[in-house]
């Protein structure tokens, strides 16, 4: 018989993904960002007392807020629904109707786990369905679902999903290539492994469609 912490380790060890929506509370934005950094502050001035740090020597005393703000204001940015992007459509006046893909978006979010990175690309597609979007609201729509404590599979499907929502269809199609910390820098520190999680809708299911959006991604684009 297990404890409820071995089966809590067990679960983040083997990066257990159970739902497309974060676990957020209902009151997780009572606090202002501000008062969220002071708390926050206090807490990581306590773990590094614990550490046994000397939070009065000049490199390290700016640390406890630096990392406050940082969590606030960056890495979990995309938890608060008011940074959340406008995801402005266009009609499709020119009828192009292929498929259109945006590759290599950076992806830059923190395991659920371990609150160690979790550094890769995505690489999203949709076909227009009487819709357009903005090429770089696609690159925010990631950026604003990778910046909370998050698990892979749950990135890849919170992107399609917003993207089927503003474009009004279900072809839209993710894949994402990342390297998560937490494997490669501690556990196993296995360096060259990488996450591949994908995620198709519509159109994309069909086998063809599937290996067309594939080779797309296979293609030297680089300048």
């Amino acid at each position: 018989m297990i404890s409820n912490e071995e089966q809590e380790d067990q679960i983040g060890n083997d990066h257990i993904g159970n739902i497309a929506l974060n676990p957020i509370r209902t009151n997780a934005f009572v606090l202002s960002d501000q008062e969220k950094i002071d708390s926050i502050k206090k807490n990581i001035e306590q773990i590094l007392e614990t550490l046994g740090m000397d939070l009065t020597d000049d490199s390290i005393k700016g640390t406890p807020n630096r990392v406050a703000k940082m969590f606030v204001n960056e890495l979990f940015g995309g938890l608060h629904p008011s940074k959340k992007p406008k995801a402005s459509t266009f009609e499709n006046n020119y009828q192009y109707g292929e498929m259109l893909v945006e590759k290599n978006i950076t992806v830059y979010s923190t395991c659920e786990h371990h609150l160690l990175p979790i550094i890769g690309r995505a690489h999203v597609a949709y076909i227009s369905n009487g819709k357009v979007i903005g090429l770089s609201k696609m690159n925010r729509i990631v950026d604003y679902y990778a910046k909370r404590p998050q698990v892979q599979e749950r990135l890849t499907m919170q992107i399609v999903q917003e993207l089927q929502e503003a474009l009004g269809t279900e072809d839209v199609a993710c894949v994402i290539d990342a390297k998560h910390l937490c494997v490669n820098s501690r556990g196993i520190r296995d360096i060259e492994s990488s996450t591949v999680t994908a995620e198709y809708g519509g159109q994309f299911k069909n086998e063809a469609k599937r290996k067309e959006f594939l080779t797309f991604l296979n293609l030297n684009t680089k300048f």
